[in-house]
């Protein structure tokens, strides 16, 4: 399950003004899963995150562009969109097997339609609203909590939103302030011990053992 805005975007670009700016336009407008690098090598190490999208300048100071998607792709066809300084590059861009090309400097909201029909084509949206666990099954449509000879668990709104924010991130590491600010917006400071509250009363609804989770785990310090 998830949606277009939750997919992990890696943006590897060498000067910092431009990666701060790609990056600040991709949260205000609701992408917030965002890994950056500025060289070809800290952008390789940084695909231990599985990012969904690379966004990729050209002019690296260790490898060009052009390399560093061919061995990005070695490791996970994963869409590309190429940032150039001039177009000359273009056609080579696509023949390194680019989804789409941008010549620098581009207006915002542009990269942002980009970005997001990059996804888009890529990635179809799930519409899928429910899911097995070993102990029940989880509709998040309806809000409840099914086990076999028993009555439904109703679940709360916020426990739907937090529950719909980790299964379309299952098996990565959700923060607590992504946790919260999913559930309260931007204002969230001091959320953090209701939302833990929150995440134990799940657990008492999905998990075999809610004092020994295997599907809602928690890792200490992240």
């Amino acid at each position: 399950m998830g949606t277009i805005k939750d997919k992990i975007i890696l943006l590897v670009d060498d000067e910092p003004a431009i990666l701060q700016m790609c990056q600040s336009i991709l949260k205000e407008n609701g992408f917030e899963n965002i890994v950056t690098a500025n060289t070809a090598l800290s952008a390789l190490e940084r695909m231990s995150a599985k990012p969904d999208m690379a966004v990729l300048d050209v002019m690296l100071p260790d490898m060009d562009g052009f390399m560093l998607a061919k061995t990005i792709r070695e490791q996970n066809p994963i869409p590309i969109l190429f940032l150039k300084g001039e177009i000359d590059d273009k056609s080579k861009g696509f023949e390194a097997g680019a989804d789409d090309y941008m010549v620098k400097p581009f207006i915002a909201q542009e990269f942002v339609w980009r970005i997001t029909a990059i996804l888009r084509r890529t990635y179809k949206e799930s519409e899928e609203s429910s899911f097995l666990l070993d102990a029940c099954k989880v509709d998040l449509e309806q809000a409840e909590v099914y086990r076999e000879g028993q009555e439904p668990v109703s679940l709360t709104a916020k426990e739907v939103e937090i529950l719909k924010k980790l299964y379309a991130n299952a098996g990565r590491i959700v923060t607590l302030g992504a946790l919260c600010q999913t559930v309260c917006g931007d204002i969230y400071i001091g959320y953090e011990k209701t939302l833990m509250s929150h995440i134990r009363h799940i657990r008492e609804k999905i998990e075999i053992n809610p004092r020994d989770p295997r599907y809602l785990k928690v890792v200490w310090g992240l």
